[in-house]
């Protein structure tokens, strides 16, 4: 969000359960927003759209989210301005068995 300027900047971020008995995580942004060449990339080691960025924060994330069983997804928001990352993981036993069924991942 760094690169707004003037105006409102807000952060949110809500959980709920999902239809698989997990938990939906969402994070909401007032910033910029995304451009749809992005959408295929946002989550690659190294893909950055900030000047300064190492593109490092997303695929971290994803690789935490996989590990624990869950799925991570970026949409943008009805607006044009800001960003909606959305996660799920699984909670209870199952959340076990997700991540032991996923296992390490292959670079």
């Amino acid at each position: 969000m760094s690169g707004v300027g003037k105006g409102l900047r807000e952060l949110s971020i809500g959980t709920e359960r999902d239809a698989s008995s997990g938990v939906l995580v969402t994070v909401q942004d007032s910033g910029p927003g995304l451009n749809p060449e992005s959408f295929e990339r946002l989550f690659d080691p190294f893909y950055t759209t900030k000047p300064d960025g190492m593109g490092m924060g997303l695929s971290i994330c994803r690789s935490i989210v996989e590990a624990h069983g869950g799925r991570v997804w970026a949409s943008r928001t009805g607006g044009g301005r800001g960003a909606i990352i959305q996660f799920t993981l699984p909670v209870g036993e199952g959340a076990q068995r997700e991540a032991m069924s996923v296992g390490p991942r292959a670079s």
